[in-house]
């Protein structure tokens, strides 16, 4: 083996026997790579290859690599004849790359090597939840949903109007949820906090280019604290979904919205009371135990809100109105152990979250680092032994958001205030769900880790964000290469050579024909979003109506195991969502802070 280095663009070329018109396919990270990691593009084809790959500078046409192709077993799935791996981690020189096959005339996309490749990311993503903030939107410039909401399940008579304005569309479609926003606005200030450097201020308040002093970050984190605020419009009081299937009527602009929730087309939608019990207008009724997943998540965000508001930005007022919030969310969830799931109408399908206990350790934690009070340490010890290693990694598959959030952050926020042996239990609690990993992992050669069920990347963004916190709790390295390798596939290191983001990286494969109605109506790609990603075909079979659209471009990489669609028609692999892009938002600052450190 040889290395040369030189400064510039590069290109991987095979040196193979195989014919002329072989196809062989190149996956790699297309986003770039660190100088000094493990760098593996995976090959495929179902022509026999053998023989060495080369590095080889473009400017110069001088090889600065030779090495050998390592073969790869398909396993467990995979639907090609021949897998190989490609390590070029010697090369370190920062540049443009580009994987080029000679005998066949094959090239992969253009990735990059260098310190800064994924600076710029998070903020990117932050398009994307302004495009799907619900009120005042500033990627279409209208107002829209002003009449949320009318109540039902609550202590005041059904129909009695509460302003629940505001807050995010959740996906391609324009319900909204305290689940998910009240995790997406924790991850938003817990990842200012982790890396603050990466976040800019180019908009406003609302959004709008005006920059105001304030990162964006923390401006969009702050919208859903707002919006959390007007769900909790009195002590004791919570509400936690506006709008149902209902709002699934096609394609509609937010401020047209002609859908009918029994009071006229296009007037007030209904918003839901957390009543800890199930609920159901139709027949398809949640299976709610208890208020404590959404009140402790919205606690956290408050008491995250607080430290930031008070110690930050010097705001005492607003500081002083998210603990208080933040003290009576914690208290309600103490009340009502149990969790609350979403709330379907005519559809089968619902958030079906049904853990909690993750959830008020993580408000018991925060609120412990802003009062100082050992009352929420002691409760937080007994939570995190509740939670122990409760995760959706150690399962081959699980319903529907049933272990949200999907990483436990917890956690790894309390290891700094526990003792040596309640720090090895929470260390420990990691390690069963990663043993998992590695396990699932070995079946096949792109090492994906996680199951493929419904928003499978969601699972991949918090799988690497808790080997991140992981790492920084113990200083254990030895899932890294691990960590590397699901973020790898999120920016197409896949069987399908795509970014699982819109728009990112620019010139590159990413997810366009993406299903939400502003892509439908304006064509705009709004870049940031993270899509649902691949789904097992059991699942993607068996989907109430699911029709692509366009002939599948991915055809002949797609297997009877799992399936991905760049395509309008496919909801279930290529609808961004809120909480997955928030939780990328997070995961991309800690890889940030790993990176410097």
């Amino acid at each position: 083996m040889k290395i040369l280095y030189f400064t510039g663009i590069l290109i991987l070329s095979f040196l193979a026997l195989a014919s002329a018109d072989a196809q062989v396919y190149i996956r790699l990270n297309q986003a770039g790579y660190l100088p000094g990691e493990t760098k593996i593009a995976i090959a495929f084809t179902d022509n026999q290859v053998r023989g060495s790959f080369k590095v080889i500078d473009l400017r110069s046409g001088k090889t600065v690599l030779e090495a050998p192709l390592e073969k790869a077993e398909p396993k467990e799935w995979g639907n090609f004849n021949n897998y190989f791996k490609l390590d070029f981690s010697q090369i370190k020189n920062p540049g443009r790359y580009r994987i080029m096959i000679p005998a066949t005339g094959n090239t992969s996309q253009t990735f990059s090597i260098g310190d800064n490749v994924y600076r710029t990311y998070a903020d990117t993503m932050l398009v994307f939840m302004r495009q799907q903030r619900c009120g005042y939107n500033p990627f279409l410039d209208v107002d829209c949903h002003r009449k949320d909401g009318k109540t039902m399940y609550g202590p005041m008579p059904d129909s009695t109007y509460v302003d629940v304005s505001g807050g995010w569309h959740d996906a391609g479609d324009q319900l909204k949820y305290l689940i998910t926003a009240s995790n997406a606005t924790a991850r938003m200030l817990m990842a200012w906090k982790a890396a603050p450097e990466i976040f800019p201020d180019r908009v406003g308040a609302s959004g709008r280019p005006c920059p105001n002093g304030i990162p964006d970050v923390l401006d969009e984190a702050k919208w859903g604290l707002d919006w959390i605020h007007r769900l909790h419009p009195a002590p004791g009081q919570l509400f936690f979904q506006v709008a149902d299937d209902r709002d699934h009527m096609g394609w509609k602009w937010p401020d047209r919205d002609s859908s009918d929730y029994g009071w006229g087309r296009g007037e007030h939608r209904v918003a839901y009371f957390a009543t800890g019990k199930p609920q159901g207008l139709k027949k398809y009724q949640s299976e709610a135990t208890g208020i404590a997943n959404i009140a402790g998540r919205s606690a956290a965000a408050m008491a995250l809100g607080y430290n930031i508001w008070k110690n930050d930005l010097h705001d005492s007022v607003f500081a002083a109105k998210c603990l208080e919030a933040a003290l009576d969310l914690y208290g309600m969830g103490k009340k009502q152990e149990g969790y609350q799931q979403g709330n379907s109408y005519g559809a089968p399908y619902r958030y079906a979250e049904d853990t909690w206990a993750d959830d008020m350790e993580w408000a018991a934690v925060e609120l412990y680092k802003v009062t100082g009070d050992k009352t929420y340490l002691d409760d937080a010890v007994n939570y995190a032994l509740k939670a122990g290693n409760q995760s959706w990694m150690n399962y081959d598959s699980s319903n529907h958001y049933q272990f949200y959030p999907f990483a436990n952050v917890s956690h790894a926020f309390l290891y700094d205030h526990a003792g040596k042996e309640l720090k090895e239990k929470l260390a420990g609690f990691y390690r069963d769900n990663f043993r998992k990993i590695v396990q699932r992992a070995g079946s096949n050669p792109f090492s994906s880790g996680v199951t493929f069920i419904w928003c499978s990347n969601n699972l991949l963004t918090n799988l690497i964000t808790q080997i991140l916190l992981y790492e920084e709790m113990t200083g254990d390295k030895q899932y890294h290469d691990l960590m590397l390798a699901q973020r790898d596939w999120l920016y197409g290191r896949n069987p399908w050579g795509t970014s699982m983001f819109t728009g990112i990286p620019a010139g590159g494969e990413y997810p366009e024909d993406v299903h939400t109605s502003v892509w439908y109506l304006t064509h705009k790609m709004v870049p940031g979003g993270l899509v649902d990603g691949p789904v097992l075909g059991t699942i993607y079979r068996n989907l109430i109506g699911l029709e692509l659209n366009s002939p599948d471009e991915f055809a002949p990489f797609q297997t009877n195991y799992i399936v991905y669609h760049d395509d309008i028609g496919d909801y279930s692999t290529n609808e961004p969502t809120m909480d997955g892009t928030a939780d990328a938002i997070y995961m991309m600052a800690l890889l940030w802070k790993s990176y410097r450190e």
